[in-house]
């Protein structure tokens, strides 16, 4: 459950937590035929992104190298609820990713634009091959990415996260110079 809070020093640590299971709805809705296939891109994409071996910051970075594959999962599941379909009515969780990229784009301020150009760049990226649109025209590969996810959903533990202002200015520089 996600606190109240909009502080950025409350919200971190939950969604690091939380990573697991939002990949896990993202495969499950990733291969939901009841959802059209823009907004399956769009999860695509961001599956894509968490099973990379390259990150906005590398996941072996302290406290904050999962962070930019949380901003990444709240920014595709904000493009995938714009797309009018049925992602949010199936997947609530997706909903509330969605609404959390808010908070996103307020702790990035001037970079928020940036992030969702490279999020929307996502979108047509090949990771070991397979763009979203492969990954979403292939029932089959679809299937594998979904089940991908969930091994690494399964072996992921949430990274501790310190909890101090000097976290998030270390953090903002990171994101607005791998984002420049």
């Amino acid at each position: 459950m996600q606190p109240d809070s909009h502080d950025p020093l409350d919200l971190f640590p939950n969604w690091l937590q939380s990573l697991a299971s939002d990949a896990r709805v993202f495969a499950q809705a990733l291969c939901d035929a009841r959802l059209a296939t823009e907004e399956r891109i769009w999860l695509a994409a961001a599956l894509n992104y968490l099973l990379k071996s390259v990150d906005l910051i590398p996941d072996g970075v302290e406290d904050l190298g999962f962070l930019d594959d949380a901003f990444v999962v709240r920014r595709a599941a904000l493009e995938v609820l714009r797309q009018g379909g049925q992602a949010g009515e199936h997947y609530p969780d997706v909903g509330r990713l969605g609404s959390e990229a808010v908070d996103v784009n307020e702790f990035l301020g001037p970079h928020a634009d940036r992030l969702g150009e490279y999020v929307s760049g996502l979108r047509i990226a090949s990771v070991r091959g397979r763009s979203p649109s492969d990954i979403v025209e292939d029932e089959n590969l679809a299937s594998q990415v979904a089940d991908e996810a969930s091994s690494w959903a399964e072996s992921y533990v949430g990274p501790a996260f310190l909890r101090d202002e000097k976290t998030l200015v270390k953090l903002r520089a990171f994101l607005a110079t791998k984002l420049a």
